[in-house]
């Protein structure tokens, strides 16, 4: 094997890997999310403050950072419109997310009860949605329906046995 190739190889395996410190980053994020948003709801003493907090908050990092990025590519051209419907779709639904989020702390839910079961439940919506959107060629595993009891079981007791 060239030397060329050899280093190319040992990149691959490096970079491959470095999804995961991206979901670690994701589940920190979003892991404080709740809380953050909770303490900050209440200090502000109405959740419309806080939304627009959280819309500032997403301008700065979600519009200005690639901005920024993509000008000093010289890649701010070239959307097309599929691309833009599902991305401004995905975007919209984040925020209807954070919306629903915020009316929940507002409509006395905690963040130890209101985010497992938000957080509990996203994965088993997620993993039916994508079967829909991208159909498998074979029939599931009978273990993934087992997986969605267990799931649900787990997000049961973590909400049975939180602390007071």
């Amino acid at each position: 094997m060239e030397q060329s190739a050899v280093v190319s190889k040992k990149m691959e395996g490096k970079r491959s890997k470095m999804w995961i410190v991206f979901v670690i980053g994701a589940v920190l994020a979003w892991g404080v999310y709740g809380p953050a948003l909770h303490k900050g709801q209440t200090q502000l003493g109405n959740p419309l403050k806080a939304l627009l907090c959280v819309g500032f908050a997403y301008f700065l990092i979600g519009v200005l950072v690639p901005v920024v990025g993509l000008s000093s590519q010289g890649g701010l051209s070239g959307f097309n419109a599929g691309g833009s419907v599902w991305s401004i779709a995905g975007g919209a639904l984040g925020a209807l997310g954070a919306v629903c989020i915020i009316w929940a702390f507002k409509a006395g839910g905690i963040p130890n009860i209101v985010m497992p079961l938000v957080f509990g439940g996203a994965p088993l919506v997620n993993v039916v949605v994508s079967i829909a959107m991208h159909p498998p060629k074979n029939a599931p595993n009978p273990l993934l329906y087992v997986g969605f009891l267990l799931a649900a079981l787990g997000g049961g007791i973590v909400l049975y046995y939180k602390p007071s």
